[in-house]
């Protein structure tokens, strides 16, 4: 998969990064990040990363949610993909569908939609941001 020690050592480290909407943010529009999202704040759209996304306690999300894996203390209301482990917690609630391949309740918790387990999702696809998409194509003119 990949060419060389450096390009997997890169994607390693992006991997690793962390984006934050803090307590006091809200965000309308969707998130996409290659590393892991923490949202304390409130966001109006969709949220996927290709690691991990973690809801705080205050966290609101109106919109879908995408990721590896997650861990869920806020509000959800859109459906979740998580394509390995999902864990809500006591003050969680969501109002949407699940599907993922491990599902973790703890009591308290509140979810109010369908789910289905044992889902093997494909790769989880980030969108190249713009700036990127018309550099290549400067490049080529």
């Amino acid at each position: 998969m990949f060419t060389s020690k450096e390009e997997k050592r890169a994607t390693e480290e992006q991997s690793n990064t962390s984006n934050i909407i803090g307590k006091d943010t809200t965000l309308e529009g969707s998130i996409e990040s290659i590393g892991n999202i923490r949202i304390e704040g409130k966001i109006f759209g969709h949220a996927k990363a290709k690691a991990k996304l973690v809801m705080g306690v205050d966290a609101i999300l109106d919109g879908n949610v995408t990721a590896r894996t997650a861990e869920i203390a806020g509000t959800i209301k859109g459906n979740i993909e998580i394509s390995e482990l999902l864990i809500l917690k006591p003050t969680a609630v969501i109002n949407g569908d699940i599907l993922t391949n491990k599902l973790v309740v703890e009591p308290g918790a509140t979810f109010n939609g369908g789910c289905k387990m044992g889902y093997l999702a494909k790769d989880i696809e980030i969108a190249k941001p713009l700036s990127q998409s018309r550099e290549g194509t400067i490049k080529s003119a």
